[in-house]
């Protein structure tokens, strides 16, 4: 029996907002359709840029506790895709046991995975190097636009800063970058040789600036289970695929391949 229910996870400096269309478009297919916000972001973007304290208060083992109660509550593991910092929550589903199968696009690494492009760097250098002055920090227009959507028309570009963008935590980010150079079971662990774990796909935007197909081929590296693991990477494609023209493909095939490798 296929799943019924797909659950969207967002990523870091975006809200559920950030998922609008995939929703509308998958709940017109027939199915339940879920954005399941971190702790204390749900609530508008106006609302947390202007009262920051839910991102400065996050933590992974939160996120995680919540995605746990969401998806343990559904009566058939569901369709897990996430974006981004979801592509990173997708795969610690996945390890957990949740989900019959996981997406994760444009997905920032796991443990372990010491791949820092240039282009990363220059992504997130503004937000990393506030640290001790910052809880949360976000991006100007022109950072959001050399990370996020550098393929955007400059009208496209600000219309989604102005929609979806929010300040990050800077300490969980900090926690990522740390754990891909002292990998030691932190928060963003897998098993890369559990045998038990669901089929995953990433899908990587060929121009991608903050987690380049670099990163994405060298996560889908590291695992060495016998469970599918496969890596499709889609030219011209910025970060923010998720609400790039042409997204309707990408979303049709990404439910085709969960579909078939559901379990």
């Amino acid at each position: 029996m296929n799943p019924d229910t797909i659950i969207l996870i967002h990523g870091f400096w975006v809200t559920p907002r950030s998922w609008e269309n995939w929703k509308a478009y998958y709940e017109q297919q027939g199915y339940r359709v879920l954005t399941p916000a971190y702790p204390g972001f749900d609530v508008e973007v106006e609302a947390l840029n202007a009262d920051p304290s839910p991102i400065e208060n996050l933590t992974v083992p939160a996120v995680i506790d919540h995605l746990t109660d969401v998806i343990g509550g559904l009566e058939r593991p569901p369709i897990l895709m996430g974006h981004s910092a979801g592509g990173v929550f997708t795969q610690l589903m996945l390890d957990r046991g949740y989900g019959a199968v996981g997406v994760a696009i444009n997905s920032a690494p796991t443990e372990g995975v010491p791949v820092v492009p240039l282009s990363q760097l220059k992504s997130t250098f503004p937000v990393l190097r506030t640290i001790g002055r910052k809880k949360a920090a976000g991006f100007t227009f022109e950072q959001w636009r050399y990370a996020f959507t550098n393929t955007f028309t400059e009208e496209e570009s600000r219309a989604l800063y102005e929609r979806y963008h929010i300040p990050a935590s800077v300490r969980v980010l900090w926690g990522s970058a740390l754990a891909t150079l002292e990998p030691g079971h932190q928060d963003t662990f897998v098993n890369y040789k559990n045998d038990d774990r669901a089929p995953l796909l990433f899908i990587s935007g060929g121009e991608d600036h903050l987690m380049p197909p670099s990163v994405q081929r060298s996560n889908a590296r590291h695992y060495k289970s016998s469970t599918v693991t496969e890596v499709k990477e889609y030219p011209g494609y910025a970060h923010l695929l998720p609400a790039q023209k042409g997204w309707e493909q990408i979303a049709d095939d990404a439910l085709a391949w969960a579909v078939e490798h559901a379990r």
